[in-house]
């Protein structure tokens, strides 16, 4: 009897803090919604005053070399404060007000957070705010901030590090230390937000509790995080089964069974969202009490309070289930428009034939055609006698086993290597071989990716008679912006892993988009302008599901096989799976 009285004063202050924790998280977001778009529409006006309508991956340099650059980075580093302070900091001063108080203001939380937040205007500040926006996201701390959630090494340099010992290596140590760091300092803003301490005062009492008590913290929060999850997941079941069983009660045909489907998975949804909402600030409370008990040397008893009626979250509410319902029948009425039976996406080989032959060759290239490869992508770098030959690296250490550079072999030197019983193939013997078969996106790679090759590329192209069935590519902005503006009618393509500003008005015909810089709104502006959106290196078997779902036009990968059994698998789903894979597109 005791123990189920502990439980439920342990999960009672949890319940009555959802329509404070409800409240501020409306309230800071909208704020910071504003507040984003406002500093958005500053930093683009000073990007375009240099004459730039984006910033990319791509002339990361203009940062660095101009006081337009140094501004907009001075400028990201208060949006990333303001974050900080708004979207973590204020967090924890409720936290603190709702264990010691069990009720909070929030428009006095909010002031009372950016007035202790001072302490972050100082060196070890800087470290701290970099940390919780860049760091904890790649380690996955839970304490970052919602703008910088999604934050990422991207794929194509994480496949380097995981597929090269010495990096992994380098890079597993560098997480662990990052991860340690941050859990010695888990407590480090509490000290500074509710005792009002120093940043440096503040990580040395973290560092002293967290050695004292750490076993105890990993427990308590490990069984936290469990019963969370659990309680979490029950009602989402739920929610999705009361749909499911009126269903097969009231439904008397197909189309009508598939509405409740779609609901239920709408109200899953919502619950979802609803989890996601919670997690966060649950899990800080959590933390929090910790911090006080640790503090104090016994466990901190939370406040009591009693039951009171929240009408504007009930109307919120019936007005969810009631968009759930709208929502659920207009799509169910427009089911085939929603999800299409099949997917238009077009299949490109990363490398030549990615997995399916060897690199950057022509037998690798007809492998993946034959698997039902569109196109195949391929990398060109000129030889110290001037002909443009395949490879990728900046050397031939691992395709052939010589460390030298292709700008320091000559063309006879560069065929006598072998790339796993194949030779290197020049762009010509390339372009001939495709002829006919697949699309080349021929990316300008290297040290010698210049305007010789610009011009050279061009210039075979039109020698060969195969400017329909070439696209040159490139990372370098300036080379895309040269070809395109010097000969229109050469397909160009732009590759970026980031970007601000409007990317959609880059002056080329594709936009590249790494898997996660191809959100919604870049793919729908890239598509308004009449461009197409490539997303490369898509290669796990449910990322390339997820983007054949979405309105893109080709995904660059080297699984070529598995995404055509992948456009297969689309074409023969029935409703309930096409269902889900609507759900799926829309994480």
């Amino acid at each position: 009897m005791e123990k189920e009285k502990n439980r439920s004063a342990g999960i009672k202050p949890y319940r009555q803090a959802v329509p404070d924790i409800i409240r501020y998280q409306l309230v800071s977001k909208t704020f910071m919604f504003v507040l984003l778009g406002i500093m958005k529409q500053v930093m683009s006006t000073l990007l375009r005053s240099t004459g730039r309508t984006a910033l990319t991956s791509g002339d990361l340099r203009f940062l660095f070399v101009t006081w337009q650059g140094l501004l907009l980075i001075v400028l990201s580093f208060l949006v990333l404060l303001v974050y900080v302070i708004f979207d973590l900091n204020t967090k924890i001063l409720l936290c603190g007000r709702l264990v010691n108080e069990g009720t909070v203001r929030v428009r006095e939380t909010i002031r009372d957070s950016v007035r202790r937040s001072k302490a972050l205007f100082s060196p070890d500040g800087f470290i701290i705010v970099l940390y919780i926006a860049l760091i904890a996201p790649v380690i996955g701390f839970s304490l970052s901030i919602s703008l910088t959630e999604k934050f990422y090494i991207p794929t194509f340099i994480s496949s380097v590090i995981q597929t090269t010992p010495v990096y992994n290596l380098l890079y597993t140590a560098a997480l662990t230390l990052f991860l340690l760091v941050g859990f010695m300092n888990v407590f480090c803003l509490h000290g500074v937000l509710l005792d009002g301490m120093s940043v440096r005062d503040a990580r040395k009492q973290s560092t002293a509790l967290i050695r004292q008590y750490w076993k105890n913290y990993i427990k308590e929060n490990f069984l936290f995080t469990i019963g969370f999850f659990v309680v979490s997941g029950i009602l989402v079941l739920l929610f999705g089964a009361s749909p499911v069983v009126l269903g097969l009660l009231l439904a008397d045909t197909e189309q009508n069974m598939r509405f409740w489907f779609i609901l239920a998975a709408f109200l899953m949804l919502a619950a979802s969202g609803l989890y996601a909402f919670l997690s966060v600030p649950f899990q800080l409370l959590k933390i929090t009490q910790l911090y006080y008990s640790y503090k104090e040397g016994e466990r901190k008893q939370w406040p009591q309070r009693s039951r009171k009626r929240h009408p504007v979250l009930l109307t919120a509410w019936v007005l969810i289930m009631a968009a759930a319902v709208g929502t659920a029948w207009f799509i169910n009425k427009y089911f085939d428009d929603f999800v299409p039976q099949s997917t238009d996406v077009k299949i490109v080989a990363h490398r030549g034939g990615g997995n399916e032959g060897a690199e950057n060759t022509v037998s690798g290239m007809e492998a993946a055609w034959e698997l039902g490869a569109w196109g195949s992508e391929i990398d060109i770098q000129r030889t110290a006698d001037g002909y443009y030959i395949l490879n990728h690296d900046g050397t031939f250490a691992r395709t052939a086993g010589v460390n030298r550079k292709p700008e320091e072999m000559t063309l006879e030197e560069v065929r006598s290597l072998d790339v796993n019983g194949e030779p290197v193939p020049t762009l010509e013997e390339m372009l001939e071989a495709s002829r006919g078969k697949v699309i080349l996106f021929i990316e300008l790679k290297g040290n010698t990716a210049d305007r010789r090759m610009a011009e050279d590329a061009v210039r075979i192209l039109k020698e060969m008679n195969m400017e329909d069935q070439a696209v040159l590519i490139s990372l370098k902005y300036d080379l895309i912006d040269y070809i395109e503006s010097t000969w229109p009618e050469i397909r160009t393509g732009y590759l970026t892993f980031m970007s601000f500003g409007d990317i959609s008005s880059l002056n080329c015909d594709y936009i590249g988009l790494e898997e996660e810089a191809a959100t919604y709104s870049v793919i729908s502006a890239v598509h308004e302008q009449g461009k197409q959106v490539l997303v490369w290196t898509v290669n796990e078997a449910e990322k390339q599901r997820t983007f054949m779902l979405r309105d893109i036009d080709g995904i660059i990968t080297d699984n070529v096989a598995q995404a055509a059994e992948t456009v297969e698998e689309l074409e023969k789903r029935e409703d309930l799976t096409r269902l889900f894979d609507l759900f799926l597109t829309m994480w």
